[in-house]
C-alpha cells in the first residue's frame, strides 16, 4: 500500500489528530522582524517605508512615484490583452451578482412598551487591499477583495502591491480599473500593512485591511488587528475532495493539485471508497506534476501534505469533513446533497461531478477569500 493511501481506522484517526493538533505557532523569528518593521514605520514613516521597498523589492520609491492614481491605472489598463480583459469583465460581473445578494437589510420595530428599536447598516469609510506580487500575478484577488467593498458602499478602496520596478502590469491595472480601485501604492510586505494601519506622509491610513500575503504579511495583519480591522488570518490553501470511482482520475488529480501549486504548505486530501481509483488518481498526480508549470511547489506540497483516505461508505465522510473544516470542499459524486446537508464546517463547497474548485477561484461568483486552518468552524468567506 502506498504511504499516501490510508484506510485503517487508527491511521485515519491519527491523521485527523495530526492536523487538528498541528503546531500553529507563528515563526518567532519572523514575528520579531515584523515588530522591528512596525517600530520603524511608526517612528520614521516614509523613510522606513522607502528603505524597506529598496531592501526587499529592489524598487527605489519616493513620495512622488509610490502612488498610482486612477488616470495612470486607466492608461496602463489599455495595454491589457483583449481576451484577458473579457475574462476579467466576465468574472467581475459574476462576483458582483453573487455579492449583491449579501446586502443586509435594516430593520426597525416598536416593542410592547412603545420603545422603538432597530438596526441600520453602514459601510466602512476606507479599505486597504493587499495583493501579492511575488511568485505570480493575482488579478482575481483584486476583484474578490474589492467588489464586495464597493457593493457595500465603502468610500475609498486603495491597494498595495510589491513591485520590482515602476512598471505596472497591465493585467493588474485592468483588474484594478474594473474593480474601482481609487489608488495603488507600489509597495508590499509587512511595511505596507503598517503604513495602511497607521499612515505615513505618502499613505493614508485605512479602517480595514484585506487580502492574502506571505507569512510576513499574515503576521503583520494579526499583530495590527485592533488598530484596524482585518478579513482573517489566512493560512496555506486547502482542498478536500470526496469522490467515487465514476469520476475521471485525471480530473480529480488536477483538482487536488489546483491548491497544491499555491504553496508548499498547502494541503490536498482525497476521500474515496475505491482503492483502484485511489491508485489511478495517484498515478495521474505523478503524470501531471511532470508538466505542471509550478511543479516544484506542487510536488513538495503533495509530498508533505497530500493524503488519500479510503472509506467504505462515502456518505459517512461528513464526520471527517466537519473535523477538518476545509477551505475548499468538492463533493464529486451522485446526490452530493446527501453529504452536503450534514456538512457544518467548510469555506466553499462544490457540488457534483462537474464543479471543479478552480471555477471558484475565478468565475463562479462566491468569494475566494476563505477561512483556512480549520477556522471555517467559526468564520466565513469575505463578503459585503
Amino acid at each position: 500500500m502506498d504511504k499516501k493511501i490510508i484506510y485503517k481506522k487508527n491511521d485515519i484517526n491519527n491523521f485527523i489528530k495530526f492536523i487538528i493538533n498541528k503546531n500553529k505557532s507563528l515563526n518567532i523569528k519572523v514575528e520579531k522582524e515584523v515588530e522591528k518593521i512596525f517600530y520603524n514605520i511608526r517612528t520614521k514613516g516614509d523613510t522606513a517605508l522607502f528603505n524597506y521597498a529598496k531592501k526587499f523589492d529592489r524598487c527605489k520609491l519616493n513620495s512622488k512615484n509610490i502612488k498610482i492614481n486612477k488616470n495612470t491605472i486607466k492608461s496602463c489598463a489599455k495595454k491589457c490583452p483583449k481576451d484577458i480583459t473579457n475574462a476579467l469583465l466576465f468574472s467581475a460581473s459574476r462576483i458582483k451578482k453573487f455579492h449583491l445578494h449579501q446586502i443586509p437589510k435594516n430593520y426597525k420595530y416598536k416593542d410592547n412598551k412603545g420603545v422603538v428599536l432597530g438596526s441600520e447598516w453602514k459601510s466602512l469609510s476606507s479599505v486597504g487591499v493587499y495583493v501579492p506580487g511575488g511568485t505570480a500575478t493575482y488579478p482575481s484577488s483584486i476583484l474578490m477583495n474589492t467588489i464586495p467593498a464597493k457593493i457595500a458602499g465603502v468610500k475609498k478602496v486603495v491597494m498595495v502591491i510589491p513591485q520590482k520596478d515602476l512598471r505596472l502590469n497591465p493585467i493588474i491595472a485592468k483588474a484594478a480599473e474594473i474593480a474601482g480601485i481609487d489608488m495603488i501604492y507600489r509597495v508590499g510586505g509587512a511595511h505596507s500593512i503598517a503604513a495602511l494601519a497607521w499612515g505615513t506622509k505618502s499613505i493614508e491610513k485605512v479602517d480595514k485591511i484585506v487580502g492574502p500575503g506571505n507569512i510576513y504579511v499574515t503576521i503583520a495583519k494579526k499583530k495590527i488587528y485592533g488598530d484596524v480591522g482585518i478579513d482573517m488570518i489566512a493560512g496555506p490553501s486547502e482542498i478536500l475532495v470526496v469522490s467515487d470511482k465514476k469520476n475521471n482520475p485525471n480530473w480529480i488529480a488536477a483538482d487536488l493539485l489546483s491548491q497544491a501549486e499555491h504553496d508548499v504548505n498547502s494541503r490536498s486530501i482525497l476521500i474515496t471508497n475505491d482503492l483502484v481509483f485511489a491508485k489511478n488518481v495517484l498515478q495521474s498526480i505523478n503524470m501531471i506534476l511532470k508538466r505542471l508549470p509550478r511543479s516544484k511547489i506542487a510536488s513538495e506540497s503533495w509530498k508533505k501534505n497530500g493524503k488519500i483516505i479510503i472509506l467504505k461508505n462515502l456518505f459517512n465522510s461528513h464526520t471527517i469533513i466537519n473535523q477538518l473544516a476545509p477551505e475548499h470542499l468538492e463533493l464529486a459524486l451522485d446526490k452530493p446533497e446527501k453529504i452536503f446537508n450534514k456538512v457544518e464546517n467548510a469555506g466553499s463547497v462544490f457540488l457534483g461531478r462537474y464543479t471543479p474548485e478552480a471555477i471558484g477561484d475565478y468565475v463562479a461568483g462566491p468569494n475566494h477569500v476563505l477561512p483556512t486552518g480549520r477556522t471555517a468552524r467559526f468564520s466565513s468567506g469575505l463578503g459585503v
